[in-house]
């Protein structure tokens, strides 16, 4: 079972005064690197992902909670993203994985250009765009996009895009029994001479022994691996995680043909269509019973994951399903910082301590998601059996592909859903993990017969803003920047209404 973004163990002792989020917004100079180095030495999982840390005498790079030896202080430096480590020369840890750990919360709350080519590197648009490409959706110059990624988080979109590809491969090889020259190819390396020249650089091995050194789990699954059984992944989060409501919202809405929830409370799985880049899948993500934290339970500081296996036609389409599943699930998020903000308010303080960790949950596909917030469920289920891409190989009820908006806006011209699908078949609306959230909800409200109360759901589910409110809705600013939080927590209280 591989890890994508796998948390490690918790901490034996935690810094109950901060949180990550409280690295980002101090304002003391010394104070970040002071407060990241405490959570090194108190080994705090609850800053996995939000910046990494590398020791100089060993040349090595780590996750904040690696139970390794704590280095001196003035051996430590510390990066925002593991490709800068990488670029600065550092080694990954092999105990700690640090590539494993969630996505840091910044790249999906942010709405400036670095936020949004983050997401957009992480959606693999560099492996098949270029930077050329990268800089063309984001509306800059090449050159901007790589000062701007450099100046934030320490590394360019060649850089960040490698890494990313490293650890694709590390999961293919440890997780599947697939021939290595495959693997190169299918992680987005463009020769095996440099997929070779990167494992050995990020793992300090070569293929073959980071493929012998996986650990136990990944290398009972890869002997239990057949071409039909699809790569199996753990989908890690940070900190509590409410996996009822999620999985309450997806059932509610399963839309049949693409989508199905099936199983009791506590043990449903959750398995949808996807349509890709280089190919189509099908993924099954398990809920997972127990206490929300995971290991450890909620307040640890550590986290957990969701188990989740993808069977995909075209195998280049790992990184970018795997990403999609985690705006799906919120899996990014952190819920200290929501949680810290929203408690604090009178009405909403039980419904967080009731409630931890509650996430906000998106999409895996941001126009399918748009037509059916216009539509609703039934005539989604029959715009999907009338127009929408029958599988080759149907699995179960999993029959179809979502209708692309080009199909939809030739075979229902007429109406909103075919102005919407239109839109989104020629670009006037992009809905895309690097577009401008603003521009997208001006287009949006431009489409004819398209509602306000429509459009806040696209923004808060397609576009993944944490901070959206029903218009006219009395919502007040002290819940910003997170206020599709807060309603969902009112929702799940039954405080507040459905507003699709």
């Amino acid at each position: 079972m591989s890890d994508f973004r796998q948390p490690g163990p918790p901490g034996r002792r935690r810094l109950d005064c901060v949180t990550p989020q409280t690295v980002r917004t101090t304002e003391h100079a010394d104070a970040p690197e002071d407060v990241r180095y405490e959570a090194v030495r108190s080994r705090d999982a609850r800053f996995d992902g939000a910046f990494f840390f590398a020791v100089e005498t060993t040349g090595i790079y780590c996750r904040p909670s690696c139970p390794a030896v704590t280095p001196k202080r003035r051996n430590v430096r510390f990066f925002a993203t593991a490709a800068a480590a990488q670029g600065s020369g550092f080694r990954a840890c092999r105990r700690c994985r640090p590539d494993a750990v969630p996505g840091s919360a910044d790249w999906n709350v942010r709405a400036d250009v670095v936020g949004r080519a983050m997401r957009l590197i992480g959606d693999g648009v560099v492996d098949r765009e270029g930077v050329a490409g990268l800089a063309v959706r984001l509306g800059y110059s090449a050159r901007q996009v790589q000062r701007q990624l450099t100046a934030e988080v320490g590394a360019g979109p060649v850089a960040l895009a490698r890494a990313q590809r490293a650890h694709t491969a590390r999961v293919l090889l440890q997780t599947t029994g697939l021939p290595v020259t495959e693997i190169a190819f299918a992680s987005g390396f463009a020769s095996v001479r440099q997929f070779n020249d990167t494992i050995r650089a990020v793992y300090a091995a070569t293929p073959s022994e980071l493929r012998a050194a996986a650990p136990a789990r990944d290398r009972a699954a890869r002997r239990a691996a057949t071409p039909s059984a699809g790569v199996p992944l753990r989908l890690a989060h940070r900190g509590p995680y409410q996996h009822g409501p999620v999985f309450d919202l997806l059932q509610r809405e399963a839309v049949a043909g693409v989508e199905e929830v099936s199983g009791e409370r506590g043990r449903r799985v959750y398995r949808r269509t996807l349509r890709l880049p280089y190919g189509t899948g099908i993924v099954a993500v398990q809920e997972r019973p127990g206490r929300p934290g995971g290991p450890g339970g909620p307040g640890t500081g550590g986290g957990g994951w969701l188990e989740a296996r993808l069977h995909l036609t075209d195998l280049r389409d790992l990184t970018t399903s795997v990403q999609r599943l985690r705006r799906l699930f919120d899996l990014d998020a952190d819920p200290y910082a929501v949680d810290e903000r929203l408690g604090a308010d009178p009405r909403l303080a039980p419904l967080v301590a009731a409630r931890p960790g509650l996430r906000s949950p998106g999409t895996a596909d941001p126009g399918e998601l748009a037509v059916r917030a216009l539509v609703g469920s039934a005539e989604a289920e029959r715009l999907v059996q009338r127009y929408g891409k029958a599988l080759d190989a149907p699995c179960g009820t999993l029959t179809h592909l979502f209708p692309e908006p080009a199909v939809l806006a030739e075979a229902v011209p007429e109406g909103t859903p075919g102005a919407l699908a239109a839109a989104l078949a020629d670009g006037t609306v992009r809905l895309d993990p690097g577009a401008d959230r603003d521009e997208a909800e001006r287009a949006l409200l431009a489409v004819p017969g398209l509602d306000a109360r429509t459009v806040a759901v696209v923004r808060t589910r397609a576009l993944g803003d944490p901070d959206v409110a029903p218009p006219g809705a009395a919502v007040p600013d002290t819940w910003r920047p997170w206020r599709s939080y807060a309603l969902n927590h009112l929702r799940a209280a039954g405080e507040w209404e459905n507003d699709r």
